[in-house]
């Protein structure tokens, strides 16, 4: 029997799918169920509780099922079922890289058939994670490869000009560690001296510029997109720790993380000349 975990931020859908699940037919499937109400939440959670089934909701504030799917570790990361309203990107996904997921609103024999899936894949998850990572790796490259064809080679932006407060700053790129989007909400990570710290710290400000257009803009001997909500800049990389299916973690300065996709993993690793 397994141990679930609901994330989805509707509380309805949460409720419904705890319904379905403690029916009588499910009991040879199902020992427990917990619920998430977010992506945040669901990552918090399982740093201290283990589960050998995710339903991960993919349209979600803040993370969406995917940014979850990016962050969980590989070493806890449980058999993961999708769920979502119909979503033509999504499905088509899914079906490409036979990635089981359950189409809102789920009916009760279509997830008895996805947990009686879910469970021979338990214990023998290399396939699963395999599926996985061609997912995301799909997902990453359908984000990226339009808008790099089309770099141009301009000028390099030298500084970035970033409202705060009552005034503008003018950051130099050198210090910019890494500029990340999620909810359309791009933010520029940055190294800032603190006169009453040890050591510089990291800052986040929010700019009105998409990460298509700042990947035309930045110097790419410098930076590199390395995932579809990510870019970040070579010389704060600190650390590559290998993550699942050819990814890797980049550690950045200010202990930043970023998960590279597989193949900016590789990218990353030749150009640091690892």
């Amino acid at each position: 029997m397994a141990r679930i975990l609901i994330v989805d931020d509707e509380a309805p859908a949460r409720k419904r799918l705890q319904k379905l699940l403690s029916d009588s037919t499910l009991a040879s499937l199902v020992s427990e169920v917990h619920t998430a109400e977010d992506g945040v939440h669901a990552l918090q959670i399982m740093e201290t509780e283990r589960f050998d089934i995710l339903l991960l909701d993919i349209q979600m504030p803040g993370l969406d099922g995917f940014d979850v799917l990016d962050r969980i570790d590989p070493e806890i990361r449980p058999v993961v079922i999708f769920t979502t309203a119909f979503d033509d990107y999504a499905i088509r996904a899914f079906e490409a890289n036979a990635v089981d997921y359950l189409l809102k609103p789920i009916r009760a024999d279509r997830l008895k058939k996805a947990l009686e899936r879910a469970r021979t894949l338990l214990g023998h998850t290399k396939d699963h994670d395999d599926r996985l990572g061609t997912l995301l790796e799909w997902i990453d490259s359908q984000a990226m490869t339009t808008v790099e064809a089309s770099t141009t080679h301009e000028p390099w932006l030298e500084q970035l000009s970033i409202p705060y407060r009552d005034r503008i700053l003018i950051i130099p790129v050198a210090d910019v560690v890494s500029i990340e989007i999620a909810e359309g909400i791009t933010r520029v990570y940055i190294l800032e001296e603190d006169p009453g710290a040890p050591r510089p710290r990291l800052r986040q400000h929010i700019v009105n510029l998409t990460l298509d257009q700042l990947v035309r803009m930045l110097d790419p001997a410098d930076f590199m997109r390395v995932h579809r909500s990510a870019i970040v800049q070579f010389s704060h990389i600190k650390e590559l720790i290998p993550w699942f299916s050819g990814r890797y973690k980049l550690v950045l300065s200010g202990g930043h993380e970023v998960i590279a996709s597989r193949e900016r993993s590789k990218a990353v690793k030749e150009r640091l000349r690892i």
